[in-house]
């Protein structure tokens, strides 16, 4: 008898720390910024080169680790994912500067504000 109530309080003792386990452990959400390349007419400009940087600030802080160049789709979408530069816990992500521009004679710029596990979205409109 005292063996049988052993191995039941084992068995919820078991079920217990599973079942913590798992509410504990969260699952990281996407992070991404998308950027909408407009031309003057509002119309989606494919094929735009989309920089994404951070503006330098006057007191050092090592290396910047962010400087993403992709093309816009046919939808006029460059779709950058810092999904594996975000930690769970870390205070925000960051705001990042938008340049983008096609040939030597359209160009455009933005801001965008990077929101951690979401996707964050901008507009560029480009123009000569």
């Amino acid at each position: 008898m005292d063996k049988l109530i052993a191995r039941i309080g084992l068995g919820v003792l078991g079920g217990c720390f599973v079942a913590a386990a798992s509410v504990s452990c969260r699952q990281e959400a996407d992070t991404v910024a998308k950027v909408l390349v407009l031309d003057t007419a509002g119309n989606p400009f494919p094929g735009a080169m989309v920089r994404l940087y951070p503006t330098p600030t006057l007191t050092s802080h090592g290396a910047i680790i962010i400087d993403d160049t992709l093309f816009s789709g046919t939808d006029g979408i460059a779709t950058f994912d810092y999904t594996d530069m975000f930690n769970l816990g870390q205070a925000g992500f960051a705001v990042l500067d938008i340049e983008a521009r096609s040939g030597d004679t359209l160009y455009g710029e933005g801001i965008i504000k990077v929101e951690d596990e979401e996707t964050s979205q901008a507009t560029v409109v480009i123009q000569p």
